[in-house]
């Protein structure tokens, strides 16, 4: 396994844009995704968060999304671009494994377009909603790869609370309750 360290809120390589991949299918992107991959199960199962991670999070400057939702195969985005965002937009809580202690409400667009390349270099796009809350899920991600953080798109700075007042008062509601997840776990 590989697990890479999370940079963390105030560390400035969160704050630079990614750079495009050339090559999708080149070993290195390989590595890169393994690495996505290790980091985001361990931080799943040491905290019970985590549905996606982007490259910058790990120090690696590069457009590469990794998601593992629960029940599906892991989803590899190269050089992600969100090509359509629906007029209607809709508030959910956000958080990061970036800063994990904090969440807050941000808005976000109700649907999406999405173009990116897989991992063998192919040309893909995809439109998603609220269906597993991928629509936030991939704006969230790709905001990081822009050097945007969810703490720069919250709705009230009143909404911001720490994990633990989020866990006891809302987690029940929001896209981060996981089946098998004790509430006490990430703590």
């Amino acid at each position: 396994m590989a697990i890479r360290t999370v940079l963390q809120l105030g560390d400035p390589g969160l704050r630079k844009i990614a750079k495009k991949v050339d090559e999708p299918a080149a070993p290195e992107i390989r590595r890169l995704a393994d690495e996505l991959a290790d980091t985001l199960a361990f931080w799943r199962k040491t905290t019970g968060y985590g549905r996606g991670i982007a490259a910058p999070q790990i120090g690696a400057n590069l457009r590469v999304v990794f998601l593992k939702l629960d029940g599906e195969k892991p989803w590899l985005l190269v050089n992600p671009e969100i090509t359509w965002r629906s007029e209607e937009k809709i508030v959910v809580w956000d958080a990061c494994l970036s800063f994990l202690s904090i969440f807050m409400q941000v808005e976000r667009h109700r649907g999406i377009a999405v173009r990116y390349q897989d991992w063998r270099g192919r040309q893909c796009e995809v439109q998603v909603g609220e269906l597993k809350n991928l629509s936030e899920l991939l704006q969230h991600e790709i905001d990081h790869l822009d050097g945007i953080l969810a703490v720069d798109r919250i709705t009230d700075i009143k909404t911001m609370c720490t994990r633990e007042e989020f866990e006891k008062r809302y987690r029940a509601g929001s896209p981060y309750a996981v089946q098998g997840i004790v509430k006490d776990a990430a703590k």
